[in-house]
């Protein structure tokens, strides 16, 4: 469904080892770094793709009000290995691993803000 999803930081390396750590447990892996920006996905020319940049109009990046950037993992350790790494460089606990019924019964996921306070979760949709 999705092209790509872009999230604005003030600090690029610092956001490169946060997602380098934090999509390996995903099978995403940076294919692209220049001045100002880096992507990831699964392979360079597939699609969907995750990018991160200083904001073009040269002002300071600030994470959306009510925005999530969700991650979908094939299984419930991989929600977990996802949280760890991103705990373990830099990020801020939102809500540890776990059901969420609300959602939907096998809705396992876990919450975090990445070092600019983006909010990001990672989410498997299966049973155990």
């Amino acid at each position: 469904m999705f092209s790509h999803a872009t999230l604005g930081t003030n600090d690029l390396p610092r956001a490169i080892a946060f997602y380098d750590a934090l999509l390996a447990p995903l099978g995403l892996a940076r294919f692209h770094t220049a001045e100002g920006e880096a992507g990831y996905a699964r392979r360079p020319d597939a699609s969907p793709q995750f990018w991160l940049m200083r904001p073009i109009d040269g002002r300071p990046a600030s994470p959306g009000n009510g925005a999530t950037l969700g991650f979908e993992a094939p299984d419930r350790a991989t929600v977990r290995a996802v949280h760890a790494a991103g705990l373990q460089h830099g990020g801020a606990e939102e809500g540890g691993p776990g059901l969420r019924p609300h959602y939907h019964a096998d809705f396992y996921g876990a919450y975090l803000r990445d070092p600019d306070g983006n909010k990001l979760c990672c989410v498997c949709h299966r049973p155990e």
